[in-house]
């Protein structure tokens, strides 16, 4: 499977690059996770988005799902010769009225996961585990059916010791990393040392760092999560465009 970061900034967007937003595909099938600000222009430079064939959404902060409105006009509006399916998006139940609102009568369905349950989403298996996050969020266990093959998005949290086991001998660990070294223990984000130790902890095989702030020097970032993890796996930083093969 392969991951392509869309938007890896938190809160907000800032010179030019926006918030929460990847493509994960494999085998044909497009899987838009999360939506913020600026997705559906850099999804544009990849897939069409009618191509979709799926959203799903870690929670309903804005930053989160910014652009989730405008994709559903662009799944309503954009002129074609064939009819358009409906496009799936996928959402906890939790939040009544942001779940309704992924509803668009024949254009886009909202559909429910719940996270007691695991998700046959393509050619995925999707498992859920609840965060420490100011409204309701969860993080995502997807396996590429096909190949074994483990990706974990942490979405937005607090420190959490049962990522240890969610995100055990995962192939690649994208974690919310909105904070420096020296602010643990958060009510709603990582720290580069947490993600780091969470990483070396759950034995992965990548750390990829996003969520990331607008200020302050990145490269640092990276250093204190390499740091924690104690140099025993690779480390990166998430960057608009670039892809991650799985």
């Amino acid at each position: 499977m392969k991951l392509t970061v869309l938007g890896c900034l938190g809160a907000y967007p800032y010179k030019g690059q926006g918030t929460t937003g990847y493509l994960l595909e494999s085998g044909g099938f497009h899987l838009l996770l999360d939506a913020g600000s600026t997705t559906l222009v850099q999804l544009e430079k990849i897939i069409d988005p009618l191509k979709l064939d799926a959203v799903i959404l870690s929670h309903y902060h804005h930053d989160h799902i910014a652009d989730l409105g405008v994709l559903q006009y662009y799944w309503q509006l954009y002129p074609t010769t064939e009819e358009k399916p409906l496009l799936p998006i996928y959402g906890h139940t939790l939040d009544e009225f942001h779940f309704n609102d992924l509803t668009l009568p024949g254009v886009t369905e909202g559909r429910p996961y719940f996270e007691t349950k695991q998700l046959e989403l393509g050619p995925f298996s999707v498992t859920f585990m609840k965060t420490i996050h100011p409204v309701v969020c969860y993080a995502m266990r997807f396996v590429e059916n096909s190949t074994g093959k483990v990706f974990v998005f942490t979405g937005d949290s607090g420190y959490l010791e049962d990522f240890q086991e969610f995100a055990k001998d995962a192939d690649l660990f994208l974690a919310d990393t909105y904070l420096f070294a020296g602010n643990e223990r958060h009510k709603a984000h990582f720290t580069s040392k947490e993600s780091g130790e969470l990483a070396k902890k759950a034995n992965t095989k990548k750390l990829v760092l996003t969520h990331l702030p607008q200020h302050g020097d990145l490269q640092k970032l990276k250093a204190e999560a390499e740091a924690a993890a104690d140099h025993q796996l690779p480390v990166e930083l998430a960057e608009v465009g670039k892809t991650f093969e799985i």
